[in-house]
């Protein structure tokens, strides 16, 4: 909001505070009316996160999913499982980090074992 005043932003926040509900100003009193930014952009919604390939969490386990045999994708479990790890992997969560390398991991080593036996 730099292109306005201060002064005009002041008024400008008056003036949706003055439009709200009483319940809601009082919530904004209680927290802190200078704390309080009415002009704050909102955050990307989840969906709308993209992961290194440029890819939604939608696009991510349509395509998953669509690789799967069918008995695969319609298990709730399995397809719940699939999106949870997605989610974690597009957001750099630690818990999904330490799924996903240990998976791999795993992957490594059973082929190394069958390698071994073969």
């Amino acid at each position: 909001m730099s292109e306005f005043s201060e002064k005009e932003i002041e008024e400008r926040k008056r003036a949706v505070f003055d439009g709200m509900s009483p319940r809601r100003q009082k919530a904004i009193l209680r927290k802190g009316y200078d704390k309080w930014d009415p002009f704050i952009a909102p955050s990307d919604p989840i969906d709308i996160r993209r992961d290194r390939t440029n890819r939604t969490s939608q696009m991510l386990i349509r395509e998953f999913l669509q690789s799967k045999p069918a008995e695969e994708q319609d298990n709730n479990a399995y397809r719940r499982g699939a999106f949870e790890l997605c989610l974690g992997i597009i957001n750099d969560d630690e818990r999904a980090r330490g799924m996903f390398e240990f998976a791999c991991w795993y992957k490594m080593l059973l082929e190394k074992e069958m390698e071994e036996k073969g």
